[in-house]
């Protein structure tokens, strides 16, 4: 139920967007986080990984005229262009020479349900308290060592621990939880 509660939701969202391009900002907020993270995964730096992603919600807003619901989430859609964003930046001749084409970029039947679980994932983080939420951004979305952690939000190293610790069980309690 609450899933289908969410689809609508998401529905109105893009429905308002199309209206009023202005809107986008919701549909930007709701999924970038899980885009970048999906990006970051197979780019080679994280200004390219920015840079794609950027691309990615720009090409989503000049095609969402053309966004027609198949049942499919909209984030779906959004991994499908950032898919062809990376394959066409790495087919281009700056790349073609220096970086090999990932190939995970494409397997569309496991790529859905592996899509949906990280969505899923994403949005409990999304859940955590704020200092939570972010160690587990910078430790595994950024790759960050807990020291640069620490340094980044001038905590020690053991604080940075303990946040990791809860935010890992939380994420752990929660995630047994939906599958319950």
């Amino acid at each position: 139920m609450e899933a289908l509660k969410h689809e609508d939701e998401e529905r109105l969202l893009v429905e308002a967007a199309k209206q009023d391009p202005r809107r986008f900002a919701e549909l930007y907020q709701l999924h970038f986080h899980r885009i970048y993270a999906f990006v970051c995964k197979r780019a080679k730096t994280r200004e390219e990984a920015e840079d794609i992603t950027s691309d990615v919600f720009r090409q989503a807003l000049a095609k969402l005229k053309d966004f027609e619901w198949r049942g499919v989430p909209f984030s779906a859609w959004l991994m499908r262009i950032a898919a062809n964003a990376m394959a066409d930046r790495w087919r281009s001749p700056a790349h073609r020479d220096h970086q090999p084409l990932p190939d995970d970029l494409g397997n569309e039947p496991a790529d859905i349900k592996d899509m949906e679980s990280r969505a899923a994932l994403f949005e409990l983080v999304e859940s955590l308290p704020a200092d939570q939420r972010r160690v587990i951004s910078m430790r595994f979305v950024e790759q960050k060592t807990i020291r640069e952690i620490a340094q980044a939000m001038r905590r020690s190293e053991g604080a940075v621990k303990q946040l990791q610790f809860r935010a890992l069980g939380k994420l752990r309690a929660q995630w047994e939880g939906a599958d319950a």
